[in-house]
C-alpha cells in the first residue's frame, strides 16, 4: 500500500460512504429512498469539490442531505488524509512517518519539517475564511429570508465557495444576485483564496506579520508565490475582458444591464470558470466560441495545494517558459531568475498530457453513449467534471447513466491528479543505476 494507493482509495471510501448517505430515505426531500446514480454522482462531485448536479440540491435534498454534501465538500476539500490526521493529533497528538509523507504529496509539500504546524496552518485557514464568508453572507441572506434559513444559505455557501465546489441551494445558482456587489465579492474572494492555496495564503500572512513586526531585513518571496500570484492575476484580467466582450454580448439577457453590471457580471465569470462552478449567467444560450474560451479557462484551474482542480497556473507556467526558452535556443527554463529543475518540467508535460489524453478518451466515451447531444455540449460537460469546475450547459441531468458514470470517473480522475492516479497503478518507481547512451531524432 503505498502513499499514492492511500490517497487514491481514501477519495473511494469518502465516496462510498457519501453515497450510502445520501441514499437514505431521510436524505431526500420526499422523503423516499434515492436513486443509486443519483446519489452516487453528487457524492463523487462534493468529494471532487466539482459542483455539477444531476438534481436540484436546494429542492431535491432534504436538510439532512444537503449536510451530507456539506460535509462531503469540506472532507473532499481538505483532504481525508488531512482530517484523519487531525483526528489523530487530537487523539494522541502525533502520527508516523507515514502519515506525514502522505499530507505534504496531498498538498505538494515537499518537505517534512513542520507537518503538525502545516495541518494547524491549513485547519486555521479554512475556518478564519469560511466563517468570515459565513458572516458577510448572512448580512445579505437575511434581508431576504428568514434568520434561520439565511444562517444555512450562508453557511452553505460560504463553505462551497471556499472549497471551490460550486453547489448551490438556489435553483439557478446565483442568477438571481448577478447584479449584487456583496454576493459577487465575497463568493469570488472565497473561490479566489480557495484556490490560490494554502502554501501562498500563509506565505501572505508571514508578509504581512513581517511588516507589522517592522523588521529591517527584506522579506523574499518564494518562487512558487510568485507564479502562482502574477499568473492567476494575469488569468483575472484576460477572463474579465474576454467574458465582457465575447461572452456576455452573445447573451440576449444583458442587453438592458448598464456598463458596471456587465463588468461585474464578467469579473464573476473570469473568477468561477476557473474551477468554482457557480454561475450568474445561463451558459446553454453561449455561441461556440464563447464555450471554447470557457473551457480553456476550465483547463487551466487554480493553483497547487489549493481546493480547484486544472492542471493548475504553475504547470500552464511552466510549459510557456518551456515553449518560450525552446524558441529562443536556450537550454534552460528560468523563472524569475530561478532555473526550473527537470523532474519539474517533465512533471508538467506529464500533468498536460495525461490531462489531454483522458479529456479526449472521456469525450469518446460519452459521444458514444450519448450522441443525441452536441458533440461542443459534451466536450464542455467532460471538461468540466475533470477540471471539478461544475459548469454545465444545462444537460447533465439527461445525460444517460452510462455517460453520467464516465462524468463520474472524469471528476475523480481530475481530483486525484492523473500523475498520482497512475502512481497509484503502478506503484513507485524502482531506482536504477542504469544509465542509456543519448541519441538525437527529429522533433517538430
Amino acid at each position: 500500500m503505498t502513499i499514492a494507493r492511500t490517497i487514491c482509495l481514501s477519495f473511494l471510501v469518502v465516496i462510498a460512504v457519501g453515497t450510502i448517505l445520501l441514499m437514505l430515505p431521510f436524505a431526500t426531500a420526499t422523503g423516499t429512498w434515492n436513486d443509486p446514480i443519483v446519489a452516487f454522482f453528487t457524492s463523487t462531485s462534493a468529494v471532487c469539490v466539482t459542483g455539477l448536479a444531476v438534481v436540484d440540491t436546494g429542492s431535491y435534498f432534504s436538510f439532512w442531505g444537503q449536510l451530507f454534501i456539506l460535509l462531503l465538500i469540506q472532507v473532499g476539500g481538505l483532504g481525508y488524509m488531512m482530517i484523519t490526521t487531525f483526528l489523530i493529533l487530537l487523539i494522541r497528538g502525533r502520527f508516523n512517518l507515514r502519515r506525514k509523507v502522505a499530507i505534504q504529496e496531498s498538498f505538494d509539500r515537499p518537505f517534512l519539517q513542520g507537518s503538525k504546524n502545516l495541518v494547524a496552518s491549513i485547519l486555521a485557514t479554512t475556518l478564519v475564511f469560511e466563517i468570515t464568508g459565513i458572516i458577510a453572507l448572512f448580512n445579505i441572506f437575511s434581508s431576504d429570508y428568514e434568520s434561520l434559513y439565511a444562517l444555512w444559505l450562508a453557511i452553505f455557501h460560504s463553505i462551497s465557495a471556499w472549497n471551490n465546489a460550486g453547489f448551490s441551494l438556489f435553483s439557478d445558482s446565483l442568477v438571481t444576485y448577478r447584479i449584487s456587489l456583496g454576493i459577487n465579492f465575497i463568493i469570488t474572494g472565497l473561490i479566489i483564496f480557495g484556490g490560490l492555496g494554502y502554501q501562498t495564503i500563509i506565505e501572505i500572512y508571514s508578509f504581512l506579520l513581517h511588516l507589522l513586526k517592522r523588521k529591517q531585513a527584506r522579506f523574499v518571496f518564494s518562487l512558487n508565490f510568485k507564479v502562482v500570484t502574477s499568473t492567476t492575476l494575469v488569468l483575472l484580467a484576460l477572463g474579465t475582458v474576454a467574458f465582457f466582450f465575447i461572452v456576455i454580448d452573445t447573451t440576449d439577457a444583458f442587453s438592458q444591464l448598464s456598463l458596471e453590471d456587465k463588468l461585474i457580471t464578467a469579473w464573476f465569470q473570469s473568477v468561477t470558470t476557473r474551477t468554482a462552478g457557480f454561475n450568474t449567467i445561463d451558459f446553454g444560450q453561449m455561441t461556440t466560441a464563447a464555450l471554447f474560451i470557457t473551457m480553456g479557462f476550465m483547463f487551466i484551474g487554480a493553483s497547487p495545494s489549493g481546493t480547484g482542480g486544472g492542471i493548475k497556473t504553475t504547470t500552464l507556467r511552466v510549459i510557456i517558459s518551456c515553449t518560450r526558452a525552446i524558441l529562443r535556443g536556450k537550454e534552460e527554463v528560468i523563472l524569475y531568475q530561478r532555473q526550473v529543475p527537470l523532474n519539474l518540467i517533465l512533471k508538467a508535460v506529464g500533468v498536460v498530457f495525461g490531462s489531454g489524453v483522458t479529456i479526449v478518451v472521456a469525450t469518446i466515451l460519452i459521444s458514444s453513449t450519448d450522441a443525441n447531444f452536441e458533440f461542443i455540449e459534451l466536450f464542455f460537460e467532460v471538461i468540466s467534471a475533470f477540471s471539478t469546475v461544475g459548469l454545465s450547459t444545462g444537460i447533465t441531468a439527461s445525460i444517460s447513466a452510462m455517460g453520467k458514470l464516465v462524468l463520474i470517473c472524469s471528476m475523480y480522475i481530475g481530483r486525484v491528479g492523473v500523475l498520482l492516479l497512475m502512481a497509484a497503478i503502478f506503484g513507485d518507481p524502482k531506482p536504477s543505476l542504469i544509465e542509456y547512451p543519448e541519441q538525437n531524432l527529429l522533433v517538430g
